[in-house]
């Protein structure tokens, strides 16, 4: 009975942010609202993107790809979280650690593989522009999201089956906020070099492969843009690509500082990274929208008609 307990655990502990206890309330209070204007932003993208015709696009489709991982990605997360900062609510089942963890990671891998998608978007948009309806065909388009569920869904997964498979009699007290996989796994007595190895792998066969592919991606867009003639050209073809810049930066940008930390950062305190960690699943999923809203003239419009339609009414 011991032994079965210790591979099918009833729950875990999780602390929230070590040394920040009596500071709990008050950190909970900017994560609530980021959270607010994630779910609203994200919603309102969403209806946009859904009721307007002009914005029935690739890029928009791409868009609202985005906004619905990033629903994901900050639901999987920030409601537990506040749940333990405000009622103390420390545990969680084991099932619904996997769960969490599966969606957490799922929705990170997603989000890379669809920021590559609107890179190769805005390729063929600046490259090849009087064959871009011709390139990205929906036929093209529904391969593409298929490939990328599949995709994330194959390498997140089998991360499920190597913690279901690790015993965890020694403790079951999560340091952290939320469950991710060699976090979890750190918790077991037994050998877990086939975890660390495939969460090494992982990362490498996803993001960095995107991540290159996007900086080629680029390449090839600069090279096309100085090779136009005219200046206001050039500025209009880089305007587009602006909103997607920014949102790559703010997406892969604290994702590698996060990791060097957690490998290099040794003096840095663990409540200060676990923070970081929090607010990198937070803040994103916040700010697109904004960027989007902001520096997306079609998307600006619709929204700013929107509302002078529900004030006149």
């Amino acid at each position: 009975m011991y032994n079965l307990s210790c591979y099918n655990p009833s729950s875990f502990i999780l602390v929230g942010i070590p040394g920040l206890e009596k500071f709990h309330i008050w950190i909970g209070i900017p994560f609530c609202v980021i959270y607010v204007v994630a779910i609203v932003g994200n919603s309102i993208l969403l209806y946009l993107i859904a009721v307007e015709h002009s914005l029935h696009e690739p890029m928009f489709f791409f868009l609202s790809m985005l906004a619905t991982t990033d629903l994901v990605l900050s639901t999987a997360t920030v409601p537990k979280l506040l749940s333990n900062l405000w009622l103390g609510s420390q545990e969680i089942t084991f099932s619904g650690c996997l769960t969490q963890m599966f969606f957490l990671h799922f929705s990170f891998v997603v989000d890379s593989a669809i920021l590559l998608a609107m890179a190769f978007d805005r390729y063929v948009a600046i490259c090849f522009p009087l064959r871009y309806t011709t390139i990205l065909t929906p036929q093209v388009i529904i391969k593409l999201v298929v490939g990328t569920v599949v995709r994330s869904f194959s390498v997140i997964l089998p991360d499920v089956f190597l913690l279901k498979r690790l015993p965890f009699c020694r403790t079951r007290i999560i340091p952290h906020t939320y469950c991710e996989h060699i976090g979890v796994a750190r918790l077991s007595s037994a050998d877990i070099s086939v975890n660390i190895w495939y969460g090494f792998s992982v990362p490498l066969m996803t993001v960095i492969s995107d991540v290159i592919f996007i900086a080629i991606s680029y390449t090839f867009i600069l090279r096309a843009v100085f090779h136009l003639s005219s200046q206001g050209a050039r500025q209009k073809a880089l305007s587009t690509c602006g909103s997607h810049v920014c949102v790559i930066l703010m997406f892969y940008t604290p994702a590698f500082f996060s990791i060097l930390a957690h490998r290099f950062g040794h003096s840095v305190p663990r409540n200060m990274l676990i923070l970081f960690a929090n607010l990198y699943v937070a803040i994103p999923p916040a700010l697109n929208p904004i960027v989007y809203g902001v520096k997306t003239k079609q998307i600006q419009e619709k929204f700013i008609l929107l509302f002078s339609l529900k004030k006149t009414q």
